[in-house]
């Protein structure tokens, strides 16, 4: 029994990995910055580092005032999409800009990238996005940007199925309308629940292709499993419940896209926004796009850092790598500033495999956990309001004084 689920991981492990070094995974983050401010409380001295998903977050920290922004990630895909939406915040007017990352379409995507955007990338991202271009043409049964890559096949899947065939699409657009919380209950447990939490919707949702789609490896499908009353189908029920009767929903930008196709004007991501497009031209030479691992990019600089920002990377990492883990942070503290800080999310509901981790502060070698001082009460605060409610836990430390 144990040789099967060793072939099992496997072969989950094998297909995550390859759908996600060869694709494009997230078309936009699902991680919330306004969470995330509050969180990070940065200012023009910070540094700060994050993962680069696709890029949106990395642009709301620079117009929240962060100094200096890093984005770093192992698909070089999804900073070919941080380095598309730089070079066309630095070369298009906000008509343009808006068609491509408002809309998910423009008419004339081909030419607007070939005259105005091409000559800015960098040779890796010029070769990906002459390839890839067209998912702005806003043609075909994927007709819009949010609709491709991994998570928007996904969408695109789940929203024909909810439309055509639970006839969901008018109890939808009533939440979106809805001008209160208790009619977004109503709505939400008379028209809404009955249809979509069948059978088959828990079986669909529990396969490793769909987290895999989802950006979820298996060892977070497994955290899910193990900690969460029902595992995965019963975490994602009550999650999306949350979003649909805690949280206004006409303001929710992260649903509202993939049920849309395009941000509404009124429901839009801060670098998406109209009055933020000057501020982000000028802020955005302090945006720094690299390829590989945390560790590998830390440990390759002499600059140091005074926020991070790792998503939820490091539940993957404590099952199948986890000296790669202890390097990652070891690499975090040796250039980390005095009052540094890090936020982290996680699928599990109490995340404990950071607490052992030996790593060197200061010269000497100690727990990671006890290493950090974790800010609970403010991060237990936030967490409730994050308008996506796909992480079952969020974390804020301070790093130890080095």
């Amino acid at each position: 029994m144990v040789g099967i689920q060793q072939v099992s991981d496997t072969v989950a492990n094998t297909v995550f990995s390859w759908v996600h070094r060869r694709n494009l995974m997230y078309n936009t983050c699902w991680e919330d910055p306004a969470i995330d401010r509050l969180a990070l409380e940065l200012s023009e001295k910070d540094r700060l580092l994050v993962i680069s998903s696709a890029g949106c977050n990395a642009l709301d920290y620079l117009l929240a005032g962060c100094g200096e922004v890093h984005a770093v990630d192992m698909n070089f895909i999804q900073n070919a999409l941080l380095e598309l939406k730089q070079a066309a915040i630095l070369t298009l007017e906000y008509r343009d800009f808006e068609k491509f990352f408002g809309h998910g379409r423009h008419e004339q995507a081909s030419s607007v990238y070939q005259r105005s955007i091409r000559p800015m990338l960098s040779q890796g991202a010029r070769a990906y996005w002459d390839k890839y271009i067209y998912f702005f043409s806003g043609t075909g049964w994927r007709d819009s940007f949010y609709y491709r890559g991994c998570s928007g096949f996904l969408a695109k899947f789940l929203l024909t199925n909810l439309f055509r065939v639970k006839a969901l699409q008018k109890p939808l657009e009533d939440l979106v309308n809805a001008d209160s919380l208790e009619r977004q209950s109503e709505i939400y447990y008379a028209e809404i629940k009955p249809r979509l939490w069948t059978r088959w919707m828990e079986w669909l949702i529990s396969r490793d292709l769909t987290m895999n789609l989802m950006g979820v490896p298996r060892a977070q499908k497994e955290q899910m499993t193990q900690q969460y009353p029902g595992g995965v189908p019963k975490y994602i029920e009550h999650s999306l419940e949350d979003v649909l009767t805690k949280l206004r929903f006409r303001d929710n930008y992260f649903y509202r896209v993939y049920i849309e196709g395009r941000y509404p004007h009124d429901c839009r991501p801060e670098y998406v926004k109209e009055h933020n497009f000057d501020r982000l031209r000028q802020r955005i030479s302090d945006l720094h796009i690299h390829t590989g691992t945390v560790a590998n990019i830390l440990e390759e600089t002499d600059l140091r850092f005074s926020r991070f920002v790792l998503l939820d990377h490091m539940d993957w990492m404590s099952v199948h790598k986890p000296q790669e883990l202890v390097r990652e942070w070891n690499a975090i503290l040796f250039q980390a500033t005095s009052n540094a800080r890090v936020i982290y999310r996680s699928a599990a509901l109490n995340v404990t495999y950071l607490d052992d981790l030996i790593v060197n502060v200061s010269g000497a070698r100690c727990p990671l956990g006890a290493a950090l001082t974790q800010r609970r009460d403010l991060a237990n605060s936030l967490h409730p309001s994050d308008r996506v409610h796909t992480y079952a836990s969020f974390y804020i430390a301070d790093l130890p004084e080095q």
